[in-house]
C-alpha cells in the first residue's frame, strides 16, 4: 500500500497576536511559531497506520517554503519514508486551485494507490486542495473521513456529516480522501526516530522541474484572490459586574429591563 500525504506548514494562531502586515493580503509571521497543519497531522498517521498494518511506503508533500523542512523532518520521523518539498518564488500567492494544480504535476508520475490530504488548512480554511487534486488526477475523492477500512481495489470510508450523523460510502483504488480531525491519535516524534529523519534526503522541486508555467501557478494561475486581509471589529464589550451579590442581581435586573428583556 503505498500512500502520499500531502502536508502543509503551518503558523499557530489560537492563542498569538495576529497583526496584518502593509499589503493589507497576508499576517505577520516573524514572531510565529510554526507546525503540520492540524488536520494533516491526522492524515499522516492515518498512512503510517496503514503502512504498518499492510506494508508499503508513505512519501510526504508539501508547497512551501525551505522553513517547512521542520515540518517535513517530523513526518519522516514519525514514520514517512520518503520527502518531497514544491518551492518556487512564483508560487507565492497561489489560491487551492493553484496549489492543487503543483501537487498534481509532482504527483501524477508517483506510485500510489491512496492519497491523504487534512480535510482543510487551518490558516485559509480553503478545503479545497483534496477535492481538486482528485479531480485533476481523474480519480475519485471523499471528504471529512473519520474512519478508512481498506478492501479489495475500493476502500470503505465513513465521512462526518452535520449534526453529529456519519455516511458510509465505497470508493474504488486509487483515491483520495480528506481526512477529519479524531480519526486516530497522532503519535509523538521518537528520539531514534529524529536521528533517523536527519539522515533522510528531502527532494526539491521548482516550477521547471514540474513543467509548470508562471501564468499556472501565483495569483495569476489562482481562481480566488485575497483582496484585503483585517481583525474583526470588537462590536460588544464584556462588562465585568463587581460588588456584593445583592448589588452584582440589582445590576443584571436593571441591566435586562433596560433592553426590554424583563
Amino acid at each position: 500500500m503505498d500512500v502520499i500525504v500531502c502536508v502543509k506548514h503551518v503558523p499557530e494562531t489560537a492563542e498569538a497576536e495576529i497583526v496584518v502586515d502593509e499589503s493589507g493580503k497576508r499576517i505577520r509571521t516573524e514572531d510565529l511559531v510554526f507546525a503540520i497543519n492540524e488536520w494533516d497531522d491526522y492524515a499522516l498517521e492515518e498512512a503510517v497506520l496503514l503502512k504498518e498494518r499492510l506494508g508499503g511506503s508513505v512519501t510526504i508533500v508539501t508547497v512551501g517554503p525551505e522553513e517547512a523542512d521542520d515540518t517535513l523532518r517530523k513526518c519522516l520521523a514519525r514514520g514517512a519514508d520518503r520527502a518531497i518539498r514544491l518551492t518556487d518564488k512564483t508560487f507565492e500567492g497561489s489560491d487551492a486551485y493553484a496549489i492543487a494544480k503543483i501537487l498534481h504535476k509532482a504527483i501524477k508520475d508517483l506510485p500510489f494507490n491512496l492519497i491523504l490530504t487534512g480535510a482543510q488548512a487551518g490558516d485559509d480554511g480553503y478545503a479545497q486542495v483534496g477535492v481538486v487534486l482528485a479531480e485533476l488526477l481523474g480519480i475519485p475523492h471523499a471528504t471529512m473521513v473519520k474512519k478508512i477500512e481498506l478492501k479489495e481495489g475500493f476502500a470503505r470510508v465513513n465521512r462526518e456529516l452535520e449534526g453529529g450523523l456519519e455516511e458510509v460510502v465505497e470508493v474504488k483504488l486509487p483515491t483520495v480522501l480528506a481526512i477529519q480531525t479524531g480519526i486516530n491519535e497522532p503519535r509523538y516524534v521518537s528520539i531514534m526516530g529524529i536521528r533517523k529523519a536527519r539522515e533522510k534526503e528531502i527532494r526539491v522541486l521548482g516550477l521547471r522541474d514540474l513543467g509548470l508555467r508562471e501564468e499556472e501557478v501565483g495569483e495569476s494561475g489562482s481562481w480566488i484572490t485575497v483582496e484585503k486581509m483585517f481583525m474583526p471589529p470588537v462590536e460588544k464589550e464584556a462588562e465585568i459586574l463587581t460588588g456584593g451579590l445583592d448589588e452584582i442581581a440589582a445590576k443584571i435586573v436593571e441591566t435586562l429591563r433596560a433592553r426590554g428583556l424583563v
